[in-house]
């Protein structure tokens, strides 16, 4: 018979129709009937039209077969008959026979010649043919459902979706109610029990279906409970092998779940296929199909057709499982090379906030650096999985480095390009079975540093998004910021920093995502978040994710949050000294004065002392004037030595018979750490102690 979608067939060829024939040489049963203009039936049987059972006779057809489209053969009595031949066709009808299942129908009819002819023409009785195609429509069904889960389940790694997508798919098509139960620890990464899983094994419900949504369902989903024995669920997982049960009042194994028993009734379900999800023998979860009220019981082609939709998720299963492990695996990677809290710089307080995703190469940093200054970082390693989370560490570890060594942020970025230029030909060099070697290695950084003398906020970009920054009375501050090429790229295009004067009490938000806020579409405009004053960093964190949708970080990013501020007039001074020998003397003066103002401990005094004297000593010696001094309290002693020579301090390993040269490495033992950093007119030798 032609399909329900399809148009009615055209004229015939001859006094018997092309869908006639159709029904007579497809359908399990034909029943046949003639009815009258008013559309009552006059006569009924089988294939030959016998005596017409009282019961049927005067009967309306539609009283008989739910029509698609009732109006069909009215249109035909209607049309006049003339020398073309009386239109005939077909619809689609449905009944519910004596044991109470819906039955399909291809209802077909066509006009009868003769003396049943009608007034002006037209045919006064109808030859109707009912043929029982349900099995066919159930095959149909099961083709289509089939073609479903094929084309949706599987084309997502997340666990969940591909879950629902399945009973998506399959409801109605094949079931009226569809549920996944998943082992829990598959869930995580874990990998599934070789053996069947013992009576105690925990699964999560994490996908259902059913004719009102997840309403009356025995469990929520998200549910984790152990699997009752005996059940055909229990079963089923135990020797990997579908059940096909029969369900009603008296079904032996309901006191053992009696929640899903209820439902069962509730929901009136008579038909139950509880397949396993097995892979290579090891048991993932479990499929149960549900039909209810008049829907066709299970028979065993539904069996075998429930073991291939299993066996095709089961595999997009175990891809998302093996997924979920390898992005869990990442994401712990990522989180140990992450600074495990944020620093607590001189002069600026900061926070961050981590939203894991797909990819596992964004990080961030606040590294504190000599004189009371701080580096803000935040970058990204495009790709997911173990090898963006190494990669991102070894830039992490990189910078830190780099920043070590006081280097300004043009030339920081650049060294750190070179570093992932190297990196990048190591890829390219591995073996060319390695999936690696053909995964280009994209990476972007942004390093900022924060002079809290001069309120300075130096920054360069490396194909990062711009920072969002707010003044103190929350209106959003505007300033040029070039960007440069990304990490590793072949422009060879030089960085450029630009200097970005901040008010204390401003905010800094760097993000590490590919895109920055203002970018992304929110519930409120980024200033209208930021805006609100006294708030905490972490509040102010909270707020903008709270601003974005779930699925706005789908990658993953980091925030990272700054607020800069100065360090206390009462915990610094910085002085000129004279441009001749007397200046050691004067700055050791200095020292004793301030370091016993401030209660520092003698052994510390004696050592910042030494430390002074001999830093002094090299600029009034070496240096070039004008020469000054800076002593910073911090939770270590800073002392700063300024002088506009270019010529750095080298440590010498003066030999037994020397003079001279021991100096400096009196000064490296005394010290906790030393070094030299460049202005753009001078430079500046600085030693801390711990105190």
């Amino acid at each position: 018979m032609p399909d329900a979608d399809e148009p009615s067939a055209g004229p015939p060829d001859g006094p018997v129709t092309p869908a006639l024939l159709d029904a007579l040489a497809t359908a399990d049963a034909i029943r046949t009937y003639v009815v009258d203009r008013d559309l009552r039936i006059v006569r009924a049987g089988g294939l030959t039209l016998r005596a017409t059972p009282e019961p049927l006779r005067d009967r309306l057809l539609s009283e008989e077969y739910e029509l698609d489209d009732p109006q069909a053969l009215s249109r035909a009595l209607a049309a006049p008959n003339g020398t073309a031949p009386a239109p005939a066709g077909s619809v689609r009808g449905r009944r519910t026979d004596e044991d109470g299942r819906d039955r399909t129908f291809a209802v077909a009819f066509h006009p009868l010649p003769g003396d049943t002819t009608g007034p002006g023409g037209t045919p006064g009785a109808l030859l109707v043919l009912a043929a029982d195609v349900t099995r066919r429509e159930r095959a149909r069904s099961r083709a289509a459902a089939l073609d479903a889960v094929r084309e949706r389940v599987g084309q997502s790694l997340d666990l969940a979706t591909t879950c629902e997508d399945l009973v998506d798919a399959l409801v109605p098509r094949f079931a009226d109610i569809a549920v996944v139960e998943i082992v829990d620890d598959a869930l995580h990464g874990a990998d599934a029990p070789e053996a069947p899983p013992s009576r105690g094994t925990p699964l999560r419900r994490i996908a259902f279906r059913g004719p009102r949504g997840t309403a009356g369902a025995a469990h929520p989903l998200g549910d984790v409970r152990e699997m009752p024995h005996p059940t055909p669920y229990a079963l089923a997982l135990g020797d990997l092998r579908p059940r096909l049960v029969t369900l009603g009042p008296d079904t032996p194994w309901y006191p053992s779940d009696p929640d899903r028993a209820r439902a069962i009734e509730e929901f009136g379900a008579h038909s139950l296929i509880a397949v396993p999800l097995a892979l290579r023998g090891t048991a993932l979860g479990i499929l149960s199909f549900y039909r209810c009220g008049g829907s066709e019981p299970y028979d065993g082609s539904d069996l075998a057709f429930a073991a291939t939709l299993a066996a095709h998720t089961a595999l997009s299963v175990d891809n998302a499982r093996r997924y979920e492990r390898d992005h869990s695996i990442a994401s712990t990677v990522q989180r140990r090379l992450l600074p495990p809290g944020t620093s607590t710089p001189v002069a600026v307080e900061t926070a961050h906030v981590y939203l894991p995703g797909r990819n596992s190469g964004c990080w961030f940093d606040a590294i504190p650096l000599s004189g009371a200054r701080t580096a803000l970082v935040v970058g990204r390693v495009d790709g997911h999985g173990v090898q963006a989370a190494t990669t991102m560490g070894q830039l992490r570890t990189a910078v830190r480095t780099l920043a070590a060594l006081d280097l300004p942020p043009a030339e920081l970025l650049a060294h750190l390009g070179d570093t992932t230029a190297h990196l990048a030909a190591e890829r390219a060099a591995l073996p060319l079975g390695d999936s690696l070697r053909h995964r280009p290695l994209v990476a972007t950084c942004l390093y900022g540093v924060y002079d809290p003398f001069t309120r300075i906020w130096t920054v360069g970009r490396a194909g990062h998004s711009l920072p969002h920054v707010t003044r103190p009375d929350g209106t959003p501050q505007e300033y040029p910021a070039p960007e440069g090429p990304p990490l590793g790229s072949s422009e060879g295009t030089p960085f450029v920093t630009t200097d970005i004067p901040l008010e204390p009490g401003s905010l800094l938000v760097l993000h590490s995502g590919s895109r920055n806020l203002e970018a992304r579409s929110g519930t409120r405009p980024v200033d209208e978040v930021l805006a609100p004053a006294g708030r905490s960093l972490r509040e102010i964190g909270d707020a903008i994710i709270y601003n974005y949708p779930a699925d706005a970080h789908p990658d993953g990013a980091v925030l990272l949050l700054a607020r800069p501020s100065e360090v206390a007039p009462d915990r610094a001074v910085t002085v000129r000294l004279p441009d001749d020998e007397s200046a050691p003397s004067e700055a050791r003066t200095l020292v004793r004065a301030h370091l016993t103002g401030w209660n520092i401990p003698k052994d510390v005094l004696y050592a910042v002392e030494l430390i002074v004297s001999e830093l002094v000593t090299n600029a009034v010696r070496y240096g070039t004037p004008p020469l000054s001094f800076r002593l910073i309290r911090t939770h270590v002693l800073t002392c700063e030595v300024r002088d506009h020579s270019s010529t750095t301090p080298h440590l010498r390993h003066a030999r037994t018979g020397d003079e001279g040269g021991r100096g400096l490495f009196i000064m490296s033992q005394l010290a906790t750490s030393w070094g030299t950093r460049y202005t753009a007119d001078a430079k500046i030798v600085w030693a801390e102690v711990e105190l």
